[in-house]
């Protein structure tokens, strides 16, 4: 359990110092993370059309 804490605050950590660091790519990194959700969550919706048909 506490191995989960330390792994949890060096992630946050990390993450905010890339965002105080670098906020473009940070971005970039965002963006890129939300057209993936973006595709899978397309290509799950293609899946179950065909499904139904």
């Amino acid at each position: 359990m506490q191995t989960k804490k330390i792994a949890l605050y060096v992630v946050v950590v990390f993450v905010l110092y890339t965002i105080i660091n670098s906020p473009a790519r940070a971005a970039d990194l965002v963006q890129v993370g939300f057209e993936g959700i973006s595709s899978a969550a397309q290509g799950v919706g293609e899946f179950m059309s065909q499904l139904v048909n």
